[in-house]
């Protein structure tokens, strides 16, 4: 199989995504934006596209992020849809892929930043991609914004701070608010992009946002585990 990534950010990195490609043999493909590389012009030769996060928007201008060219990346998503690749987006890539299906993206009711729980849904226990979940488990965040709706949209899963984490749009489209990808490189970058004191001055006034330091004690591998699980039975 053909994974391809799309990369927004040095310091938003694929982690447990690249981990488990890379352990089931599949072949690699990377577009790394932030590096100013072009959107492939077709999905030919692709059979999974994993759109990463980033600091932007959907609908984002030039004037901040002059690499980052949106309505491209969200053609090049709708031309994966019609050829039914499959397709996990993910935090920015999540809400990309909801806008090229016809969403509209919005904020988070909270900011969340650090591991908090996500629940299933009755839709998301249902799902049979995501039965190793259960009905809770620990999942990693570090986002404002939280993918758009669409008739046929189905949420499988919530958070206390973000009503939309995991959103299924068919069978082989998934949209990933949190991120189950975090290991400790993942957050060491994450941190330095943001600030350390920064992160300590919002830990104090908002509810879903952890310290510098609660951030680097958490155990990502449980939450690995468990998107390994999802990839594996998404894909077989």
């Amino acid at each position: 199989m053909k994974v391809h990534f799309i990369l927004h950010e040095s310091f938003e990195v694929p982690g447990a995504y690249m981990t488990w490609a890379q352990s089931r043999g599949h072949d690699i493909g990377i577009t790394k934006v932030y590096k100013g590389e072009n959107i492939p012009k077709t999905v030919s030769g692709i059979d999974f596209l994993i759109i990463m996060g980033g600091p932007q928007s959907p609908d984002e201008d030039k004037k901040h992020f002059p690499y980052y060219h949106p309505k491209e990346e969200i053609r090049f998503i709708q031309q994966a849809i019609k050829e039914d690749k499959y397709i996990v987006g993910v935090c920015l890539g999540a809400q990309l892929l909801s806008v090229a299906y016809g969403g509209q993206y919005e904020h988070s009711p909270e900011k969340e930043i650090g591991v908090f729980p996500i629940r299933m849904t009755d839709q998301g226990l249902a799902d049979k991609h995501l039965k190793y979940f259960g009905s809770e488990i620990l999942a990693g965040h570090w986002h404002s914004d939280m993918p758009g709706l669409t008739e046929e949209a189905v949420i499988l899963a919530k958070s206390q701070g973000c009503p939309r984490q995991i959103i299924r749009f068919s069978p082989k489209h998934y949209a990933f608010q949190v991120h189950l990808e975090f290991d400790t490189e993942a957050i060491d970058l994450l941190i330095a992009a943001d600030g350390e004191e920064k992160l300590r001055e919002q830990n104090k006034t908002l509810p879903f946002v952890q310290s510098p330091e609660e951030l680097r004690n958490n155990d990502y591998s449980e939450m690995n585990e468990q998107l390994y699980n999802f990839l594996d039975s998404l894909t077989d």
